[in-house]
């Protein structure tokens, strides 16, 4: 073969597999970017992908990055050690994701807000304490409430008012540190007994407490079980509402497998402009990877 022939059929084949090469990277990345991240910020938590990622918090934010979710949460954050809430919290830095709501109060057997029993009030104010240490170092500036049981012998308008004014108390130390103590009304079927059930009510004591501190958490797996109404609620308490839980009924598992149109609701909450945190506290409805994998392509679906 003469050198003027070998070239040619050197080069053309070199051409060739550039070619290819650059249609499997440009596939590769036409894949990545139709994937993108979701419209709203859905938090998983930590161990809803354990089968894809393991036990290792940081692999479990990078697999939740990779898949597009911008947030995370963990209810029980305030239990981990302080070195692990610190690498929480650079790790979904790192990311540009965000922490959503950690459970600050949730006592379901007291009626520590309903009260005016100083010995409470003072207890709460302390715990209080203990979730602006722990905002501050996960970098998460929003901590959960549930106020607690409510009391038979006393007329509901005393409870009521008790709860406003433990809260303002409660204020009194979150306010200036910048943390949101958001409500969270349960329902009542799952939680019999308990002072807080509905977004109205919820948003009367708001209201009341009349403090950019005080907001709202509209789980909606336990209000399509408490009230229904679903999208027109969120309407009504817009201005107090702060974060939002995510579970379908019945079997609280993840959206499309029971009764609620989340592809309409988060359609709605979209559209409103909302940059706060979704949290996906709900089962799966498969087990392992395929039930992960599920999970993940029912948020797609929904954030269409």
């Amino acid at each position: 073969m003469k050198r003027r022939e070998w070239l040619a059929g050197a080069l053309g084949a070199a051409a060739l597999a550039a070619a290819g090469q650059g249609t499997s990277l440009a596939a590769t990345q036409t894949a990545a970017s139709k994937k993108g991240r979701f419209k709203l910020k859905y938090a998983p938590s930590f161990g809803q992908f354990k089968s894809h990622a393991g036990n290792d918090p940081a692999a479990q934010i990078q697999f939740a990055a990779d898949e597009g979710f911008g947030a995370m949460f963990d209810n029980g954050i305030m239990g981990r050690p302080v070195a692990e809430q610190e690498l929480i919290a650079r790790e979904l830095a790192k990311r540009d994701m965000i922490l959503g709501p950690f459970v600050l109060y949730a006592d379901f057997k007291t009626k520590s807000y309903v009260t005016r029993d100083k010995e409470a009030r003072a207890m709460l104010v302390k715990t209080m304490s203990q979730g602006v240490e722990t905002s501050k170092r996960v970098n998460c500036p929003w901590a959960l409430v549930v106020p607690g049981r409510y009391d038979e012998s006393l007329a509901w308008e005393y409870q009521t008012a008790n709860v406003i004014d433990n809260l303002r108390a409660c204020l009194e130390v979150c306010e200036p540190a910048g943390l949101i103590l958001v409500l969270e009304p349960l329902n009542p079927k799952d939680h019999p007994g308990l002072f807080l059930t509905r977004i109205p009510q919820a948003y009367e004591i708001c209201r009341a407490v009349a403090s950019p501190s005080c907001k709202i958490l509209d789980d909606m797996y336990h209000q399509q079980i408490t009230e229904g109404n679903l999208i027109p609620n969120i309407e009504m308490a817009w201005d107090e509402l702060a974060a939002f839980h995510i579970g379908d009924n019945p079997g609280r598992k993840e959206p499309t497998t029971g009764e609620i149109n989340y592809k309409n609701i988060f359609k709605y909450i979209h559209q409103k402009g909302y940059q706060g945190t979704l949290c996906m506290e709900h089962g799966q409805s498969l087990e392992g990877k395929k039930g992960e994998r599920a999970v993940i392509e029912a948020y797609r679906a929904c954030d269409s």
